[in-house]
């Protein structure tokens, strides 16, 4: 990982866990707000989750193309609902 899991408060933990579960938030959104890679957010939940939670997260995000940028549908462009903006502190939703 490119930062150390200390480097991380809570909140930012929690978050990546969140946007991690999120099936319309990609890898690269993640890169882009904590710098992490794809394979540093995946070792990263390893580490935070249960066993079994984890193995269902690697099932659902192996099968879903919202996942990845460059398998999404054309027309999802956005990363997060449009509600999210009024209700988050991300630094995305302030561009």
């Amino acid at each position: 990982m490119k930062r150390q899991k200390s480097a991380f408060s809570l909140w930012e933990l929690d978050r990546i866990i969140e946007m991690a579960w999120e099936d319309r938030t990609t890898f690269d959104a993640i890169s882009f707000q904590f710098n992490l890679s794809e394979s540093d957010v995946k070792a990263l939940m390893k580490k935070e989750l249960k066993f079994s939670s984890y193995k269902l997260w690697r099932k659902r995000v192996e099968n879903c193309p919202t996942k990845h940028l460059c398998k999404r549908i054309e027309g999802i462009d956005r990363f997060k609902i449009k509600l999210q903006r009024s209700i988050s502190n991300d630094k995305i939703s302030k561009r």
